[in-house]
């Protein structure tokens, strides 16, 4: 029996098509099983630590809800008044006046606002309002943050700063030095509110 050139050709190159194929099919197999074992973020937190020659501490949690990110904060040792409370870029608290944690987390590149404006920074959650004992409290459900994508808060600061957000001066709404970071780390559901 001769076989010819041609029908050899013809084999390898169905061969190589078979293999090819099912090395493509095995891939995606094993890279949907992985996204399906990586659980779904529903929870992150922050604890606060002060900058050089402040006293402010708190914990900052995020909750994954059906409208938005529930966004809890509870903070002590702050004047009264309101204070800046951003999510900024980088989480990297180690400089003692907090400036290595970058500037807002702005991924969209545009002008910083308040909390529900149309335009704002992803990281722009406005003011955390003190009492007179030096407390302060936030809570709100944000459309803007998420814990996946471009918009996604793990691994980036919370900061608080020494002045009240104008949430209208750019590039920053005027609110003064940072006294208090915190890195955005992944928690378990189960960790309970602080």
């Amino acid at each position: 029996m001769k076989i010819s050139i041609s029908t050899i050709s013809g084999f390898i190159l169905l061969s190589s098509i078979l293999i090819i194929s099912g090395c493509t099919q095995r891939a995606n197999h094993e890279s949907e099983q992985m996204m399906n074992s990586v659980p779904s973020i529903t929870r992150a937190i922050a604890v606060l630590h002060p900058t050089e020659g402040n006293m402010v501490s708190g914990v900052v949690t995020f909750t994954k809800e059906n409208a938005g990110i529930r966004v809890v904060a509870n903070i002590k040792g702050l004047s009264e008044g309101k204070h800046g409370f951003h999510i900024h870029q980088y989480g990297d608290c180690s400089a003692s006046d907090g400036t290595s944690a970058g500037g807002h987390f702005n991924p969209e590149n545009v002008e910083h606002g308040g909390p529900d404006s149309a335009v704002r920074h992803v990281g722009d959650l406005g003011n955390i309002e003190v009492d007179a004992d030096s407390t302060g409290n936030y809570d709100r459900i944000d459309t803007v943050i998420t814990f996946n994508g471009s918009h996604s808060i793990i691994g980036r600061a919370v900061v608080i700063h020494a002045g009240e957000d104008d949430l209208t001066s750019q590039p920053t709404g005027n609110a003064g030095a940072r006294v208090a970071c915190g890195v955005i780390g992944i928690t378990s559901e189960q960790s309970g509110n602080q």
